[in-house]
């Protein structure tokens, strides 16, 4: 069985456990020292929240050498061709353009749904909001003081700044530079390869996730804010499959159906994870040996994508928005809406770089328009269950963005791309192990 078909069925198995264990918990038949061991098993440092967090933090082990020997690789080898800054500019300009795209869609929807109106606003959660740092601060932050001390941190756009001008003078440092350049080759080649040993226990910490994180919220969370759940599902599948196929089909000419097959164990991924910098050592080992991605692209674009490219956030911050001032009884102006619209945008950038950044731009965006902050305690009963999906359209955008650039510069091997389970550089189908 190819290890994305495991997944497949680990996500499910651990979706049903986890559903029984909540309805199990919460049921008063159940004898008191099973409920006790059913709860110990999934609260805090349980057994399931150990092998999840033990998995998510060894694919987090992998994040920071990974982006590092991907951009020096990537970067060295365009480094000559001066492609480095069309390519920047293309990957900004369509991770820009379809955050922006992907906020609008979610006004419209939600203000033609209305998924607030008749909220009680009694059963909202308290929340205490976080003032999001200053661009200008921001700005400053991604020039590192320290390399050393960005990678230890793992502050992305510092290592990416780093990793760009570590390429650059490689490629231009003549025999000396040729022979780094080889170094980082292999070690690019040593990290993939542990990528691989590491999706040898993958179906297991996807369990381990999934049962934790449904016995603890249960599916039934989600009927109390049905309307505004739904709103924003089906706005991010259909971000996430008709407008991402659509921008594939027409920039590029590649086919939607064969990218979204091969993206279906980084989805497991995202789905599990709810981080797109702990599916970052996937998405890339995807992009480059399922889709046939030369490095020198996808080494910058999946590392950036991670770091900034937020279209998932940016519907639930559209979503939120209206429904947030419907259950306020706000009425938005065509200016409130525009404003919505370039503050998600500007802030998928802007607050990069900081932990829980879906609130905190959410934080941001209410301000701009006016809204009062507390209405994020409505929603916060469902987000970590529209988190995981909003990762899963995230990463898609990523790989979508990197296919059409990667196409456009002539660094995309396309019989790798239409041949069903081959990957660069390998023979491998997707019935051997670990190949997914």
């Amino acid at each position: 069985m190819s290890l994305t078909n495991r997944i497949l069925i680990a996500m499910v198995a651990g979706i049903l456990l986890g559903s029984a264990m909540y309805l199990a918990i919460h049921s008063s038949a159940l004898p008191e020292g099973l409920r006790g061991l059913l709860e110990n098993s999934v609260g805090p440092k349980g057994l399931f929240d150990s092998l999840g967090n033990m998995f998510v933090a060894s694919l987090k082990m992998l994040v920071v050498p990974l982006v590092l020997v991907s951009l020096i690789c990537g970067s060295s080898s365009l480094g000559d061709s001066a492609r480095m800054g069309p390519i920047a500019v293309k990957t900004l300009t369509l991770y820009l353009g379809t955050t922006a795209l992907a906020i609008s869609i979610a006004l419209l929807c939600a203000l033609i749904i209305g998924p607030g109106e008749g909220t009680e606003l009694e059963t909202a959660q308290v929340f205490v909001a976080t003032a999001p740092p200053p661009l200008g601060d921001v700005l400053v932050d991604m020039i590192p003081s320290n390399p050393v001390q960005a990678m230890a941190e793992g502050k992305m756009l510092q290592i990416i700044v780093f990793a760009l001008l570590v390429g650059y003078a490689i490629s231009h440092t003549g025999e000396s530079g040729r022979r780094i350049a080889g170094f980082f080759r292999d070690l690019e080649a040593i990290v993939m390869k542990m990528v691989e040993i590491l999706m040898l226990v993958a179906p297991y910490g996807v369990f381990a996730l999934l049962v934790e994180m449904f016995a603890t919220e249960g599916i039934g969370s989600i009927t109390k804010l049905a309307a505004y759940f739904f709103t924003v599902l089906t706005v991010l599948i259909f971000q996430g499959l008709v407008v991402y196929g659509a921008l594939l089909k027409s920039l590029s000419g590649l086919s939607p159906r064969q990218l979204f097959t091969k993206m279906r164990p980084v989805w497991a991924f995202a789905f599990s994870t709810a981080s797109s910098g702990a599916t970052l050592p996937v998405t890339l080992s995807t992009v480059e040996r399922r889709m046939g991605v030369h490095n020198s692209v996808a080494g910058f674009t999946i590392p950036l994508g991670a770091t900034i490219n937020m279209d998932g956030t940016a519907i639930m911050q559209g979503v939120a928005t209206v429904f947030i001032a419907q259950a306020y009884g706000i009425d938005l102006s065509a200016t409130a809406l525009l404003t919505v619209i370039l503050t998600a945008t500007l802030a998928s950038i802007g607050t990069a770089a900081v932990p829980g950044v879906g609130l905190i731009t959410l934080t941001l965006v209410l301000e701009q328009a006016g809204l009062p902050v507390e209405g994020i305690g409505l929603i916060l009963g469902v987000d970590r269950l529209l988190d995981m999906v909003r990762t899963a359209v995230n990463v898609t955008g990523d790989a979508v963005v990197t296919a059409i650039v990667a196409k456009s510069e002539g660094q995309l091997d396309e019989a790798v791309f239409n041949q069903r389970g081959k990957r660069r550089g390998a023979e491998a189908t997707d019935d051997d192990a670990p190949t997914f």
